[in-house]
């Protein structure tokens, strides 16, 4: 694990090293800080990132690789062991602004406070993506090369104004994320999954795989976990569907998530496990560790990539076999991707119900299929139709999830799985959600409604002592 002092040793916006400094180089030249820039320094005190604003004929980024070079020849890597890292943004600040007064750059007051705070970003945070991370209304970052990073903000996808220097300093940026988490990109292993330390979801792929420079993606999730509440506040459903899977949960039903990319799945999963007693034992399986469980009784578990030479890789499927002779009370599958959705069906189907997970698919009926596709792609040799009962036997629920064109998410279908008649797997519909129409603002009117179907699940919710809403189950219509 690099120490606060090898990072910064080893963090350059250009390829050559700068040497450490000499013994008689100054720590924090505090006296050579002019009266204006302590002025800017009190503008500073709560880092607040203001968008780069350059003046005609000054090349702000220019201006900033070379105050970040002559940065690294002042600092005292030594000294820096002993401060917190809300000292080392104290002592950091001051030494820039008299690097800058000492240059006498041609900034004016705006120039000098982005200046401070994106170098002060580039040392102890990840550089231009640092702004964006403290918004917590954007959930998506997406870096297309180093000129054009795009954001989703409140469901819309929007361009904005931040940039990197060069692909060199993108790549610097990659290489700290994936580095924290023992992963590695280059060009032998161009691509990388990795996660931040609010576990926020980041995917890397770099040339020559991306053609047009580096692309970096960041899934955000909430610091504070979202709530059913919050989905009911948002409509992505209403408050007797979420009534409805509380209970299915408690009553140990295998629940499996399905919907496309950016859908909502993950939150959604989060959220239900909320709802498993305490006092159970959870197993979590998950290519990058995303969930945010709020029990104790919890053993979390992540795959990992082959080394260099092709070996050491640890599958979900080793994983999912592992986590059965643990004795676990629940497993919890991130996402079912390959031939792991084999023993994930046999766990469900032996003594460990209650168990969820996810899976990419455009309706209930589609991720049936896609589990049968999954299964076939391991190599599993096994009959349709006797696969067809393993599945139809071991899942009570699926639950779709859809990322709608005005960027909200929506649970759209509530379905059960009854059993089998003949070779097809037989599933009634619970509750769904309608599109009706689209408002002039871009917003999607829509209807949630129950089917007027009652579980067969029903009874097994009673027997557990769960008293659900009277008329839950009548074709009543939400209007939105």
């Amino acid at each position: 694990m690099e120490t606060l002092k090898d990072q910064i040793a080893n963090w350059s916006l250009s390829p050559k090293r700068v040497a450490a400094p000499p013994a008689s180089a100054p720590a924090t030249p505090e006296a050579q800080v002019q009266p204006h820039a302590v002025d800017v320094l009190n503008s500073l005190a709560s880092d607040t990132v203001v968008k780069p604003y350059v003046s005609p004929g000054v090349d702000y980024y220019t201006i900033k690789m070379k105050l970040h070079q002559k940065l690294l020849t002042r600092i005292d890597l030594n000294a820096l062991e002993s401060l917190s890292p809300e000292q080392l943004r104290n002592e950091l600040g001051i030494l820039l602004v008299a690097l800058i007064e000492e240059d006498k750059l041609p900034l004016n007051d705006q120039e000098r406070t982005s200046l401070v705070a994106d170098l002060k970003n580039e040392i102890m945070g990840l550089g231009p993506l640092e702004p964006l991370l403290a918004d917590p209304t954007i959930s998506e970052i997406m870096v297309n090369g180093y000129q054009n990073v795009f954001i989703e903000k409140r469901g819309r996808i929007q361009h904005t104004d931040i940039r990197f220097n060069d692909d060199a300093h993108l790549m610097k940026i990659i290489d700290k994320i994936v580095s924290r988490v023992g992963r590695r990109i280059d060009e032998s292993s161009p691509m990388a999954d990795a996660r931040l330390p609010d576990g926020s979801r980041v995917n890397a792929i770099i040339p020559p795989v991306a053609l047009d420079g580096p692309v970096l993606t960041i899934r955000r999730f909430a610091v504070v976990p979202l709530q059913m509440e919050d989905l009911i506040q948002k409509n992505t459903l209403t408050r007797t569907m979420a009534e409805l899977l509380s209970a299915l949960v408690k009553v140990k039903c295998n629940i499996i998530i399905s919907g496309g990319t950016g859908s909502g799945k993950t939150t959604l999963l989060n959220i239900l496990s909320g709802f498993i007693p305490a006092s159970e034992r959870m197993v979590t399986i998950e290519d990058t560790a995303e969930l945010q469980l709020q029990q104790t009784h919890v053993i979390r578990l992540e795959t990992r990539p082959p080394n260099i030479e092709g070996k050491g890789e640890i599958s979900m499927r080793a994983l999912v076999k592992n986590a059965l002779r643990m004795r676990p009370d629940r497993i919890v599958l991130g996402e079912v991707r390959s031939a792991e959705v084999i023993d994930m069906l046999q766990a469900m189907n032996t003594g460990h119900e209650g168990s969820l997970t996810t899976i990419h698919a455009n309706s209930p009926r589609h991720a049936l299929g896609r589990l049968e596709n999954l299964v076939g792609m391991g190599g599993i040799s096994i009959s349709s139709k006797a696969l067809r009962e393993l599945i139809s036997s071991s899942l009570h629920i699926i639950i779709q999830e859809t990322r709608l064109n005005d960027g909200t998410r929506k649970i759209t279908s509530i379905q059960e799985l009854i059993g089998m008649e003949g070779d097809i797997i037989t599933i009634q519909e619970i509750f769904c959600f309608k599109r009706t129409g689209t408002n002039p603002d871009g917003t999607v009117q829509g209807i949630f409604s129950a089917t007027g179907v009652r579980p067969k699940l029903y009874e097994k919710i009673l027997t557990y002592g769960i008293t659900l809403s009277e008329n839950m189950f009548d074709p009543d219509p939400n209007y939105l």
